[in-house]
C-alpha cells in the first residue's frame, strides 16, 4: 500500500524539550489482524519473551554499516505516526519526536546513521516495512506472533499497558464492565481491536486513528475506548469530561521496532545499538523523561521485564 504525498523530513539528534504529562506505556502499534482468539491483556510470560529476545548482540564496533540493506546508504528511513503522543508524534515545529522516535535517533547515532521520518497510518506500516518503503517501523508496535509473520522485530525497548477510556459518568468503569450493547471504540488493526473481538467477544467500532476515536468518545458515538495507555494519556485532559477508568499491564508481547524479515543485517545492527543506549544510560534517562511515572528502575522494569538482549545490564544508577 503506497502513501500519498509522502514527504521525507531529515532530522538530527536533538535534546528533548517537550514536557508532557505521561502515564504508563501501552503496546499499540501497527496493523496485523488476528483470526484466532487471544488475550492481549495476559500477564507476563517469561518463556514467551525468551523465545524471541536474543542472548546477546554483536558489539557495536563490529557492525558493518555498508551492509545494512538500507534504502539509502547511511540513512534510516522510518515510518511512524504523527498523532500518538507521548510516543510518536509531530511537535508544533514540525519535528517527528516522542519516546519511540527519540530512542531510535539515539540508536542511529550509535551507528553513525542519519534518520528520515515519514508519517503513515499504522494499518499500513508493517506491509510498508515488508515491501521496503521504510527501513524501520516505529509505532509502539506490540510484537505479536501474527505480526511476526509479516516482519521481523528488534529486541524489546518497552512493555505494554492497555487503558479503558470513558466519560466521567459512564456505566463502564473497568474492563469487566464491557458487555454486549456497549459501543467500544478501537483503532483498526490494533491489538486492542483483537482483544475486544477475540477475548471480550464483542464487535468493536473501528476508527482509523487515535484522534478520531477519542473525538467519537467525547461526542457520544462510542461508550468506551480501549487504547494503548500512553495514547490515552496523551488525549485525556483535565476538565474534558473523560477519564482513564482502568489500566492493565501486559509484558507478554513487548514493544519493538519492525524490520523487513529478509534484512537480518539491519536487525542485528539495531539490536546492537539498542543494547548500547541501554548500557550507557540513555534508555533509562529517556524513559524517565517521557514517562514521568517511571522515574526509577523498578517502575521501568516491572515484573522482571527489561529492555534489549538478555546480556545487557542497566546502569546501577
Amino acid at each position: 500500500m503506497k502513501i500519498k504525498a509522502m514527504k521525507w523530513l531529515t532530522t538530527a539528534p536533538v535534546a528533548l524539550a517537550l514536557a508532557v504529562s505521561l502515564a504508563a506505556c501501552g503496546g499499540g502499534g501497527s496493523s496485523q489482524p488476528s483470526g484466532t482468539p487471544s488475550d492481549a491483556l495476559a500477564g507476563s510470560d517469561q518463556q514467551t519473551l525468551d523465545k524471541y529476545t536474543t542472548a546477546d548482540v554483536t558489539p557495536i564496533d563490529k557492525i558493518d554499516k555498508t551492509k545494512l540493506g538500507l534504502i539509502t546508504e547511511g540513512t534510516l528511513r522510518v515510518g511512524t505516526l504523527s498523532d500518538a503522543p507521548p510516543n510518536i508524534f509531530v511537535d508544533p515545529s514540525g519535528k517527528f519526536t516522542g519516546y519511540d522516535n527519540e530512542l531510535l535517533r539515539a540508536m542511529a547515532d550509535k551507528l553513525g546513521l542519519k534518520v528520515e521520518f515519514a508519517s503513515t497510518k499504522f494499518q499500513a506500516l508493517l506491509s510498508q516495512v515488508k515491501n521496503k518503503q521504510f527501513d524501520v517501523g516505529s509505532s509502539s508496535i506490540s510484537t505479536t506472533d501474527a505480526r511476526r509473520e509479516t516482519v521481523a522485530f528488534t529486541n524489546g525497548y518497552d512493555f505494554g499497558y492497555m487503558a479503558l477510556v470513558t466519560k466521567e459518568d459512564a456505566k463502564a468503569q473497568k474492563f469487566a464492565d464491557l458487555k454486549s450493547g456497549l459501543r467500544v471504540g478501537v483503532v483498526s488493526g490494533s491489538v486492542q481491536e483483537d482483544y475486544v473481538k477475540n477475548t471480550l467477544n464483542l464487535e468493536p467500532v473501528a476508527f482509523p486513528d487515535y484522534n478520531t476515536v477519542f473525538a467519537s468518545l467525547k461526542s457520544g458515538q462510542v461508550d468506551a475506548w480501549v487504547s494503548p495507555s500512553q495514547q490515552a494519556t496523551g488525549q485525556v485532559k483535565p476538565g474534558d469530561g473523560t477519564k482513564i477508568a482502568e489500566k492493565k499491564l501486559n509484558t507478554q508481547n513487548f514493544t519493538a521496532y519492525a524490520v523487513a524479515k529478509d534484512n537480518p543485517a539491519l536487525l542485528e545492527a539495531l539490536n546492537s545499538a539498542l543494547d548500547a543506549i541501554i548500557a550507557d544510560g540513555t534508555w533509562s534517562k529517556q524513559t524517565a523523561q517521557w514517562y514521568t511515572d517511571r522515574p526509577t528502575a523498578a517502575e521501568q522494569t516491572p515484573e522482571g521485564w527489561k529492555p534489549g538482549s538478555k546480556a545487557v545490564k542497566l546502569p546501577a544508577n
